[in-house]
């Protein structure tokens, strides 16, 4: 049994792929671990996850002040002494990074090891970590059609994001039951990513009322510490309630989108993977402060092949008429849909399994899992 090695800690969108690449290799017969961060977040998303091994490793972000500069070298050479000690003892095949501060020690370990590294970026911007560390690695995964310039082009592929299993389509009775929505009714989902989004929130808050009026429901994910769960009605057509729920975290992301006709949402690449996978259209609102605006550039090809409209964050006043917008149109959802359903065939993660294996030098004891039989 061959064994790699995954960094992926420090946020939802880092950690969610890392798990996922893990259960897909876990399929193939290979062993895994996983490098987090010491993060609450990282403590509250594995916590679900017992019969997957997890080990925290030191790090640090980058904050270009004396205090952070100072701080960031001390954690990750502490990382890289660590790394350097446990990659000597599991030896494994291949070390791979998803980006993120959790990566860089763990990376650098791996090549002074002569262990083969890889790289995967979800983002049509590559961020920092991946620019950087992409001198020590093999082989950098990218989304379709995004280029990496200083880097040997014979190092590069494309592929899309790995989902984890359980993300699957629910039937929407049964995930808008759990949420305590009536599966009748129109609904909206309003997801702020990992930590929540503040103006997402706030305006989730201020139109509630009037979505309900026109009879859609919502469901907002606030984020941590932004208060707790919530369940209010309002006043609907004819004076029918109509439900609204807030919820701080969302462990089960599958149903929440489930339940939902449109989702409001940040667009990280690893929310946009799982919109995609599950075929809900979307309203994406870029996070404007975001690493090199990845996330406008995110939204904007998501918007380009049909799976969504933007709103930018200096536009909010539209969002309301967008949203109601497309939740009365069933016929504009439906194109967003097919063209989800494009996308979600065009990123297959196989051909990313396959060369990973082959940069280990492995074989997958389990050619065909029962995950990858063709229908």
């Amino acid at each position: 049994m061959s064994e790699f090695v995954i960094a992926g800690g420090g946020t939802g969108g880092h950690l969610a792929p890392a798990i996922a690449l893990a259960e897909r290799l876990r399929d193939r017969g290979h062993a895994t671990t996983i490098l987090i961060s010491r993060k609450a977040i990282d403590a509250t998303l594995t916590s679900r996850y017992a019969d997957h091994r997890f080990e925290c490793i030191d790090g640090a972000p980058l904050v270009f002040t004396p205090a952070g500069i100072l701080r960031f070298a001390s954690r990750q050479l502490a990382g890289l002494w660590w790394a350097i000690g446990f990659l000597r003892r599991r030896r494994p095949a291949v070390v791979l990074g998803f980006g993120g501060f959790t990566t860089a020690a763990v990376i650098v370990a791996g090549w002074l090891l002569r262990i083969p590294v890889a790289l995967h970026e979800a983002n049509r911007v590559p961020g920092r970590a991946i620019r950087v560390l992409a001198r020590f690695a093999k082989r950098v995964y990218l989304p379709t059609n995004v280029a990496l310039p200083h880097v040997n082009p014979r190092k590069l592929r494309f592929a899309g994001l790995p989902v984890r299993h359980e993300i699957e389509r629910r039937p929407r009775l049964e995930a808008a039951a759990q949420l305590g929505l009536d599966a009748n009714r129109r609904t909206v989902a309003v997801l702020g990513g990992s930590q929540g989004a503040r103006s997402l929130n706030t305006w989730a808050e201020t139109v509630t009322p009037e979505l309900a009026r026109h009879g859609v429901q919502m469901v907002t994910i606030t984020g941590p510490d932004k208060g707790g769960e919530t369940k209010a009605t309002h006043p609907g057509p004819d004076n029918a309630a109509v439900t609204s729920v807030t919820i701080p975290f969302c462990h089960d992301m599958a149903g929440l989108i489930s339940s939902a006709d449109l989702v409001v949402s940040r667009a990280g690449a690893g929310t946009i993977a799982e919109l995609v996978h599950l075929g809900v259209p979307a309203v994406l609102v870029p996070y404007p402060f975001a690493a090199d605006n990845h996330q406008a550039a995110n939204a904007a090809e998501l918007a380009a092949r049909g799976g969504g409209v933007v709103v930018e964050e200096d536009h909010l006043d539209e969002l309301t008429t967008t949203v109601l917008n497309l939740v009365a149109d069933p016929l504009a959802r439906a194109r967003c849909e097919i063209a989800l359903a494009n996308l979600a065939r065009s990123e297959s993660v196989d051909l990313m399994l396959a060369d990973i294996e082959e940069l280990g030098r492995v074989a997958s004891p389990h050619r065909l899992s029962t995950r990858e039989v063709p229908a």
